[in-house]
């Protein structure tokens, strides 16, 4: 895929991507031409524009073999971090829109999210699991912190006293420790913070609206204190950009409290490819082809591999390698722990206004 070049007119401020290349779907893709007549515009800093959406349903169910939880939460579509490496960039396409920018710009949010999760999880004959969060998109993203949409789901799922677990780097997380730490007590819930890089400049580049690298080890440190099982997430790994930092971040996250770790090497599914290749070539000129050649031995010569069972381990000897390092130093810094096993049975409706109390 080629991308369409920057639109002249948009400023761009700590953003990822910097196209709107047309998702798979769509037939056409459009191309800016000049032709003459155009008077000389100011550009204008790019800005994020969230729409709110009244959700029909919030509960998405998977089967895939290689994902460790059958039902999800996502409270919104779409992802102001930026982070340029995303897998999710590609579910943009399904809304007509691009997953370069407008994924990082256009973002949806389901504010009726609470609502829908206490009727679909109060149902009769529903089976309870732990329902995981930030599974595509982030979410104690920016645009949490007014609409307060997460919050709400953890109000509902703590009342019901429902298991779940949380994907983030959004330091909006802490704000939630009061509700997270007392479900943290019933083994009703554990945290993963994804730390990709210690390098705070890296960071800016690869994610660039996303807390920092320091801001995220005081989110481990805060949730340690709070009681809440904490995994650092070392993902991507991106060979020749962050591999080399694996380790560190496995100590660092360890000092601030956390109790188990895991890693994926990068994978660049459908439009995130050919996105990565244009970042990598405005910010790192030099190492860009080199990048991409090692990526392409982890998953059979090509940019990725979408097969199940391997599209999150990656084959051959640098994939090996990589994971042989990180089995040694999880094990080294006792990292090694399994998952938390959450507890399903204490899962009850919650008393309501005029109930008839229980003699025994």
């Amino acid at each position: 895929m080629t991308l369409p070049p920057r639109n002249p007119d948009e400023a761009l401020l700590a953003r990822g991507a910097a196209a709107r290349p047309a998702g798979r779907f769509e037939p056409y893709q459009s191309v800016r031409e000049d032709d003459g007549w155009d008077s000389p515009i100011e550009p204008a800093t790019l800005r994020t524009d969230v729409t709110l959406e009244r959700a029909r349903s919030i509960l998405a169910r998977n089967d895939s073999p290689d994902i460790p939880f059958d039902r999800s939460v996502n409270p919104y579509r779409g992802c102001e971090h930026g982070c340029i490496y995303c897998f999710a960039r590609p579910s943009h396409a399904y809304l007509g829109l691009s997953p370069g920018l407008d994924f990082e710009t256009k973002i949806t949010a389901k504010p009726n999210a609470p609502e829908l999760l206490a009727q679909e999880i109060g149902r009769r004959g529903y089976a309870v699991a732990p329902i995981a969060f930030g599974t595509n998109t982030d979410p104690y993203q920016p645009a949490e912190s007014s609409l307060r949409i997460m919050r709400g789901c953890l109000e509902v799922l703590c009342d019901w006293h429902h298991p779940l677990s949380v994907v983030t780097r959004g330091a909006q997380i802490l704000r939630d420790l009061d509700i997270l730490g007392g479900m943290a007590a019933l083994r009703l819930v554990w945290v993963g913070v994804s730390i990709t890089t210690l390098d705070a400049k890296l960071a800016r580049e690869m994610e660039p609206r996303a807390p920092a690298p320091a801001t995220r080890l005081r989110m481990i440190e805060g949730l340690a204190q709070a009681g809440v099982p904490v995994r650092v997430m070392a993902a991507p790994m991106i060979p020749s950009l962050n591999d080399h930092e694996m380790e560190r971040i496995l100590q660092a996250a360890r000092d601030a409290g956390a109790r188990a770790a895991s890693m994926i090497p990068v994978r660049l599914p459908l439009e995130v490819a050919p996105l990565f290749r244009d970042w990598l070539e405005r910010r790192h000129p030099g190492k860009a082809a080199h990048v991409m050649s090692r990526i392409q031995a982890m998953r059979g010569g090509r940019d990725n591999d979408p097969r199940f069972g391997s599209r999150f381990r990656g084959e051959g000897p640098e994939a090996e390698l990589l994971h042989q390092r990180f089995r040694l130093a999880r094990k080294r810094l006792g990292l090694d722990r399994a998952e938390p096993v959450l507890d399903c049975s204490l899962f009850a409706q919650p008393p309501r206004a005029g109930d008839q109390l229980s003699l025994f």
